[in-house]
Parts: C-alpha cells; structure tokens; sequence
C-alpha cells in the first residue's frame, strides 16, 4: 500500500485554509507556523487568531497557556529542565479539554521567551489576557522577565501578583513591575510589602483592584487610587483619614468612578462613632431590603446599612457581609 500523500494546507485557496486553521488546536497551529517564513506569515493573515486567550505565568515551572474561541480546549506550554519529560503530553476532560505539553530546555526561561514572543507575534496578540507573576519563584530573573514583558507586551488585562513565602523581600521588583507593565482591568496584588514608605504606582482606570496586605496604602495613596472596585484589607488609613475621604467623596472631589469599597472596620457602631460623626448619614432599617453592587456588574440582596449621599444625588451604602466591612455605591 502506497503511503498517505501530504496534505498541501499552505497551497490551499486563502478561505479554505482559514477553515482548516480554525478546526486546529493552538499548539497545531504554532507547530504548523513554525515550519517556515510563509508558515508564520499565513498564521498571522488568520483574522480569528487575535482573539485567542493567552495566558503567561511565572512561577518555578513557567507556562503559557492559550485557548481557542471556543474556549472547549486548553492548550498549555510548561518548561523543563528535565529532559525526560520533553515532549510530554498530559490530556484532562471529555467536553472541556485541557491538554499540556511539555517543552525541554537547558535554559526554560529564555526559552519560555522566545516561544512566548513567537505566539504573540502569530496571534497578533498585544495584550496578555492574564499575567500571573510569583514574584519569589525565580528573584534573580525578576528584572529580565519584566524587561521581556515591557518590550514586547503593550498592556496585560489581569495581573495576579503573588509571593511564597512572607519573608522574601521582593518590595523592588513589585515596584518596578506596576512602574513598566499597563494594566487594563484588574490587578491583584498578594506581595507582602516590607516598607510601609513603599511607591508602587497604582494603575489607571482599573475595574478592580484588590490589595491584600495593604499596609503602605494611606490616606495619599489612597487618593491617587482610580478605579470601580477596591478592596484594601489591613490598610494604614486613620479614622480621621477616611472622614476626610468621605467629604472629598461627597463633594465630588475624588473617586468618582467608585462602586464599591472593602474598609477595614469590624463594626458599624464603631464607624458611625468614629468616622461619621460629623458627616450626615441615615440609618436604614435591617428590615429594609436592597440590591447592591458587591462585584463588578454583580449586585446582591442587603439588609438596613447606612447611607450617605454625594451632591450628585448618588447613594454610598456601607453594610457588614462575611465579616467584610464595605460601601456600596448606586
């Protein structure tokens, strides 16, 4: 029997080949892009490959993970050092598929760079759906992984920020990442900061931003913050501070976009007594029934709170859920 005959995909009309490129997974098309110069000019003419999902996460095992516009099948890259597990594959699901494949170097990193910069150019990818960045898994190489990020990535749409262990200092690094990285919508930053004087820049015109140890956030910082949705736990802000907050907020003066807000209170006597005191408030019954912004686009059922209202008519409600202080703006 005479072998099978090689399908010409690169020879096919233009429209056809798009066909066949949408029934691939990522990783066939990255193989495919990676056979020649009209291999990789082809795969960067497909209209349907910017919309990919991309993710990149740096921790001890690097990845880059990619889905379809299905989203039904996820393909992951994960570097090694091991040279036994070159070429790996692992396979997860039935209708939701997640398959891995693992790509051996003597040097993962540059080589999750290149391969990283390669699937960013086919798919035509400017902004990284996800970074996820455990700052301690690899220190020495914080400043270079950033450095590859700022020259070739224009903005990342959520930025997870993490650490492993507490006592790591890794304030520098964190630093110089919100100081050379845009980020669009959400950043979460898990980094246990050491210096309360330390000057992380904030992003602009986030959708959320959640900042778990929040120590070097005071009453400055706090008004240089823009976004819809904040969440500061164990803050450094003053009672007087947040009075002073709240009357700039009434009047117009910062936060404008603001929906919603975690304080750092435990009870709402004690905010009344120490924070409102001054500022005209109402308390609304607990039998009183409303739904509120908790999540960006997500509203659920409250009981009473305490209102106060901005010059432009707008309600800030503050309410305890799971033990959570919080304002709601509506």
């Amino acid at each position: 029997m005479d072998p099978p005959k090689q399908f010409p995909i690169l020879r096919l009309p233009f429209l056809a080949m798009e066909e066949v490129f949408k029934a691939m997974h990522p990783i066939e098309i990255i193989n495919l892009s990676m056979i020649c110069k009209r291999a990789i000019a082809i795969t960067k003419q497909m209209s349907f490959c910017p919309k990919y999902f991309i993710r990149l996460c740096i921790d001890e095992t690097l990845v880059i993970e990619m889905h379809g516009t299905n989203r039904l099948v996820s393909c992951t890259y994960l570097m090694t050092s091991d040279k036994q597990m070159d070429g790996k594959i692992e396979e997860y699901g039935n209708v939701y598929i997640t398959r891995s494949v693992y790509k051996y170097s003597t040097d993962p990193i540059e080589e999750w760079k290149q391969l990283s910069k390669h699937i960013l150019e086919i798919f035509k990818k400017l902004t990284i759906d996800v970074l996820t960045l455990h700052m301690d898994a690899l220190v020495d190489q914080n400043i270079s992984i950033i450095d590859f990020l700022r020259t070739n990535v224009k903005s990342v749409d959520l930025c997870y920020l993490f650490q492993w262990e507490e006592e790591n200092d890794v304030d520098d690094h964190a630093a110089y990442l919100l100081s050379n990285l845009k980020v669009n919508n959400e950043l979460n930053f898990y980094v246990n900061i050491k210096n309360d004087n330390f000057n992380g820049k904030i992003p602009k015109n986030l959708k959320e931003l959640h900042i778990l140890n929040s120590q070097w956030i005071g009453y400055e910082k706090l008004l240089e913050i823009d976004c819809e949705h904040v969440s500061l736990r164990d803050n450094q802000i003053s009672n007087e501070e947040w009075n002073m907050f709240l009357k700039k907020w009434i009047a117009m003066e910062t936060h404008l976009n603001l929906e919603f807000l975690e304080l750092g209170f435990k009870d709402s006597e004690e905010f009344k007594a120490l924070v409102l005191h001054d500022i005209p408030h109402e308390v609304v019954d607990e039998g009183v029934k409303r739904n509120l912004i908790i999540f960006p686009d997500e509203t659920d059922e409250i009981n009473g709170g305490i209102d106060i209202r901005r010059i432009d008519g707008k309600t800030g409600t503050f309410f305890v859920q799971c033990n959570v202080f919080s304002m709601s703006v509506n």
